[in-house]
């Protein structure tokens, strides 16, 4: 079983490790236009993390869908030319 604070506390801690800058981790009552040109592919809206019965987890993220999208195509392009 699990609770909100455990599944925030892994979606924060992936936020700021290995997908730093992919994903995000919000814990302010943001809302859409916030995230407007924001360069991460997600952003996790902590507020609104549920755990229904310890088993089921709903994550809601917020996204810039092709802003995000336009920053992962330049880092491959960045990569593939260093290749």
């Amino acid at each position: 079983p699990t609770d909100k604070d455990t599944v925030n506390q892994l979606l924060k801690e992936a936020a700021g490790g290995d997908l730093k800058g992919i994903l995000g981790y919000e814990e302010r009552p943001l809302v859409s236009i916030d995230y407007k040109t924001d360069p991460r592919s997600s952003i996790v809206d902590a507020l609104s993390t549920l755990v229904v019965n310890g088993t089921h987890v709903k994550i809601f993220a917020w996204y810039d869908n092709e802003w995000g999208y336009a920053n992962r195509a330049a880092e491959l392009a960045r990569k593939v030319g260093l290749a």
